[in-house]
């Protein structure tokens, strides 16, 4: 039997820009989605160490071409890519590795560019600090899941405005 997933949807957000009780809904670690709290999101606003710096065209392409960059150099299959000016969706088979592990390494490289070419994220957090990784385990699911990272995101106006 074959315990591997037929991809990874991992996400992960611009510095700032989702905080626990947003009014959007949030994830915690281990409890699954929660419900808005109004007052955590704004004592966690309130702690941010640093302006949160939106990501433009530029930046966002320069992000998904890492991405696939990264992919091609390990031999991981990218099934789809949407990076967004407050976050971004990967959907990748990685053979033999664990989600959080691909998760980290393409977060890693996404910082390395965009601080080689913009000054302003240099010596700052561009990313929050982890972020989600999900097994897709069927068909279904996997084109379920590319819809919405090619499609969906566009009617759900997730960007921040």
């Amino acid at each position: 039997m074959n315990d591997e997933p037929f991809a990874f949807f991992i996400t992960w957000s611009v510095y700032g820009t989702f905080l626990q009780g947003d009014h959007r809904g949030w994830r915690k670690w281990k409890a699954g989605t929660q419900l808005p709290q109004p007052q955590l999101a704004q004592w966690r606003a309130e702690r941010l160490n640093q302006p949160i710096l939106l990501l433009d065209d530029d930046q966002r392409r320069c992000v998904e071409r890492e991405i696939t960059r990264l992919c091609v150099f390990r031999n991981w299959k990218l099934w789809a890519v949407s990076c967004r000016t407050n976050h971004l969706h990967v959907v990748v088979h990685a053979n033999g590795h664990r989600g959080s592990r691909v998760r980290d390494q393409l977060k890693a490289n996404c910082t390395r560019v965009l601080r080689e070419r913009w000054s302003q994220f240099r010596n700052r957090s561009i990313w929050s600090e982890g972020g989600d990784w999900q097994c897709i385990n069927s068909e279904n699911d996997l084109e379920q899941v590319i819809l919405y990272v090619l499609e969906a995101q566009d009617r759900k106006g997730l960007d921040a405005q």
